[in-house]
């Protein structure tokens, strides 16, 4: 009996043990993907969340989990992605360019030769976002005014640079000169400590709603020569439009600048992350585009062919191919 029992607590601590070693192999096979975002407020941030919630729907079968980082927007994301601190990061299609080419933001880097692309998605607009009493109308009429241009790092703060140069408007023509946050926009602008603040988005936004419904703020139109030399000089720049009526208090069409939200890696990236992530998103597009409303109008042909300065990374080209989209 005693022999029995020695071997029962044999077989119990053996199994115990290939128990052990089984789900320490499974955790140490599952590999991980880290997508750079943007504010928890913005559009970038649940947007980087759909993405991985598409990819990790499925990680029983291909061992790979999404995870999201929120980060300061476009140029943070790019840099962390060259460092190797992000896999995956989304970036507007001006910063993709600029960090290619070691250009504006990027000027005494190098230029980031091994960036590369996934897809392009939603297109978004310049936004300047005014109080009511500001006696703002153009972005000429900024000089004497205090002005949140958007965090460093962001995507918005590097336009707006080049907007005022543009439009031929100093930092120093401004009364003050911010760099808030995203998610404090709305509450500095409604609180009177700033006139107005800038945001490159997609429309529509909780960041425009909730000022232009808790104290009447107005969007101000961004046109001009100055806009369509930008856009002449620029392939990666185009008009847009925010819809009148999008917003309370907000009925006519607003004229402004544009880009496209990309989505960028690093050449060494994993090919089978890459392609495991694209696949994600491409085989259940339709349920993506349901994830937030800036995706409704995803195209999956505009989406490989648009936007994109940096060459595709190989992952992401091998299911195009496939799927007979390239």
């Amino acid at each position: 009996m005693k022999k029995l029992n020695k071997l029962t607590q044999t077989i119990a601590l053996t199994c115990a043990a290939f128990a052990l070693s089984s789900t320490l192999s499974t955790a140490s096979a599952e590999q991980y993907v880290s997508i750079g975002t943007g504010g928890v407020t913005g559009v970038y941030y649940p947007v980087g969340g759909a993405i991985c919630r598409l990819v990790n729907k499925d990680r029983k079968q291909h061992g790979i989990r999404c995870t999201v980082e929120s980060t300061a927007g476009s140029v943070s994301n790019v840099n962390a992605v060259k460092s190797g601190d992000l896999d995956v990061g989304i970036a507007q299609s001006d910063i993709q360019y600029n960090a290619m080419h070691g250009v504006n933001q990027f000027v005494g880097q190098e230029p980031y030769s091994d960036l590369r692309s996934l897809f392009s998605m939603w297109s978004e607009a310049m936004t300047l976002v005014v109080r009511p009493d500001s006696g703002i109308h153009s972005i000429e009429d900024l000089k004497g005014k205090r002005v949140n241009l958007g965090p460093i790092g962001s995507g918005t703060r590097a336009v707006v640079g080049d907007m005022l140069t543009a439009a031929g408007v100093k930092t120093s023509d401004l009364a003050l000169a911010t760099e808030m946050k995203l998610d404090e926009n709305g509450t500095a602008l409604c609180d009177n400590k700033v006139d107005a603040f800038f945001v490159m988005i997609g429309h529509p936004s909780s960041n425009v709603q909730d000022p232009t419904t808790t104290c009447g703020a107005k969007l101000v139109p961004l046109q001009g020569k100055w806009v369509a030399d930008m856009v002449a000089k620029s392939s990666f720049f185009s008009l847009a439009v925010i819809p009148g009526g999008l917003y309370p208090n907000n009925d006519q069409d607003i004229n402004t600048l544009g880009v496209k939200a990309t989505l960028v890696t690093s050449a060494s990236a994993s090919p089978d992350k890459i392609y495991t992530l694209v696949k994600a998103v491409f085989e259940n597009l339709d349920e993506f585009k349901k994830l937030h409303p800036v995706l409704n109008g995803l195209n999956p042909e505009d989406m490989v062919k648009q936007g994109l300065s940096a060459p595709i990374h190989p992952g992401a080209l091998k299911y195009y191919k496939e799927k007979g989209m390239l």
